[in-house]
């Protein structure tokens, strides 16, 4: 305490610990929130009704009453719909923190070293038949967020998870094809589900309708999503509402998926403590799993 108390002295006034806890507690918030809002409209909106508390405060300073009166009444309107225009953002908030998502304490260093499984290596495999055959397709891999209501735009299916399956579902004459297929664990929970499309301002992109929803989606979720472009044929990855650049070669998607997913319920350890997590970045990273911890890179262009 002997320390904390010189340090307080070096301050004017009666500054307490609580004070400093209070000022760096408020300084984590307000980094994480700018965290989750950056690259969304959301940055562009608050921008305004900072300028319109600026200029509330202006008019108060030079006494300009009735400008006071007007600009008092939209920032009381701006902090009414406020809730409303940034649903998405603090639908998203609220997700990554019941998941733990925004302090990073889970699973990542399992998911990047963990062993190939045959699912990620069936959708891998029917992913480049589509994209051979110029199909278009959408598959969507559910992780801890619940996707139930998604799952009920669609048609139920609950079938065993193969690359002849999700090519019927997705040839053009399929009743199914038209949307999206939802993959738990290795079952195919539903197909032909429609999505949400994108919150974000992607004018320096054209984009088709099924990459808006595949990047509208992992906005609002934690799921990752393979979209097979219908006219190019060219596979990306959608996650945390970025989409990667087109993956080439079969291997190469097999590696980035397991990168970025959960691996099956059974194969999961109980590594979630902070102990574990702590010790799992403080451990040295051996070659192998540092080229497994590159892939998630390629996601965030």
């Amino acid at each position: 305490m002997s320390l904390v108390n010189e340090f307080t002295a070096l301050f004017p006034g009666n500054i307490t610990l609580s004070d400093i806890v209070d000022v760096l507690a408020t300084s984590v918030l307000i980094y994480y929130v700018l965290l989750l809002i950056r690259g969304t409209r959301a940055v562009q909106i608050l921008t305004g009704v900072l300028v319109l508390v600026a200029l509330l405060g202006l008019a108060y300073v030079m006494h300009l009453y009735m400008l006071f009166t007007i600009l008092e009444f939209l920032v009381l309107g701006a902090a009414v719909t406020i809730p409303i225009v940034f649903q998405p953002e603090i639908r998203r908030a609220l997700e990554q923190l019941g998941r733990g998502g925004l302090l990073h304490i889970g699973e990542e260093r399992a998911e990047w070293t963990r062993p190939e499984d045959r699912g990620i290596a069936t959708i891998a495999r029917a992913a480049f038949l589509l994209s051979r055959n110029k199909l278009g397709g959408l598959i969507v891999l559910e992780q801890q967020s619940g996707l139930k209501e998604f799952v009920e735009t669609g048609t139920p299916l609950d079938a065993a998870l193969s690359a002849e399956l999700l090519l019927a579902i997705f040839m053009p004459r399929s009743p199914l094809h038209d949307g999206a297929v939802i993959v738990r664990e290795d079952r195919v929970e539903a197909a032909a589900c429609f999505l949400p499309l994108a919150e974000q301002s992607l004018a320096e992109r054209r984009i088709g309708t099924r990459h808006r929803a595949a990047i509208g989606l992992t906005e609002q979720t934690d799921a990752v999503i393979v979209v097979i472009s219908e006219e190019s044929g060219a596979i990306s990855i959608a996650r945390e509402g970025k989409l990667s650049r087109p993956v080439e070669e079969e291997q190469r998607l097999v590696k980035m998926l397991l990168a970025v997913t959960r691996p099956p319920r059974e194969q999961r350890g109980f590594n979630n403590d902070l102990v574990s997590h702590l010790r799992a970045r403080i451990a040295p990273q051996h070659p192998e799993e540092s080229a497994h911890a590159d892939h998630p890179k390629e996601l965030r262009t």
